[in-house]
């Protein structure tokens, strides 16, 4: 399922020897897997740390620990270690993590949900806030909740009228209205402290 060279076991060897925890072993997981934002985390584990469903890989000196939730994401996955002049480079290549994007044929709410992960929140990321699909209706009409930042935010009906609806209705047809669903007086965080977001449903 996973390769990884004799120079990267040579080197989590002698960070495992460092921790100096007998029976310590690597553990790898893959964050957001199966969208564009997927990544590869590697940390270090004790057998008190496992969930008891990790995949053992046997390796020079410990165990890399695969979890189980991510072992589809990560076949042909391989780990490298090369040294260069500033100390060395960690590569991990997992060609599946991201898998692929939801066709045609999926549901309305596989593609919205696909879009709101992969592109509409890292956009507001940056205003500590997120968006999640509460539902869509037999007319085509989209209701998101606002997290984070967004919740309460000002700015909100800005947000979801000029960024976020032109964005789904011009990648998705077939929707024909967003609108919000989010209690805003629940805002503990808001990051534009103005007017309080306006909600279309509460």
């Amino acid at each position: 399922m996973i390769s990884i060279s004799e120079t990267a076991q040579h080197h989590f060897s002698k960070l495992l020897m460092q921790q100096g925890i007998a029976g310590m072993g690597i553990r790898v997981k893959v964050t957001n897997a199966g969208l564009p934002t997927a990544d590869c985390n590697l940390e270090f584990c004790e057998l008190s740390d496992l969930q008891g469903d990790e995949w053992s890989i046997e390796c020079t000196d410990f165990i890399l620990y695969v979890d189980a939730a991510s072992t589809c994401y990560l076949d042909n996955a391989s780990i490298d270690y090369q040294n260069n002049s500033t100390g060395g480079q960690l590569t991990i290549k997992a060609p599946k993590i991201r898998g692929t994007p939801p066709d045609a044929e999926a549901s309305l709410v596989e593609r919205v949900r696909y879009l709101l992960v992969s592109e509409i929140n890292p956009q507001i990321a940056s205003h500590g806030g997120r968006v999640s699909l509460v539902e869509i209706d037999a007319e085509g009409v989209v209701y998101l909740q606002f997290g984070g930042g967004c919740q309460g935010c000002g700015n909100a009906d800005v947000t979801l009228k000029q960024g976020i609806e032109k964005t789904l209705r011009e990648r998705l047809p077939e929707i024909t209205a967003v609108r919000d669903a989010t209690d805003h007086a629940k805002g503990v965080n808001p990051y534009y402290q103005g007017r309080n977001g306006a909600s279309a449903v509460i």
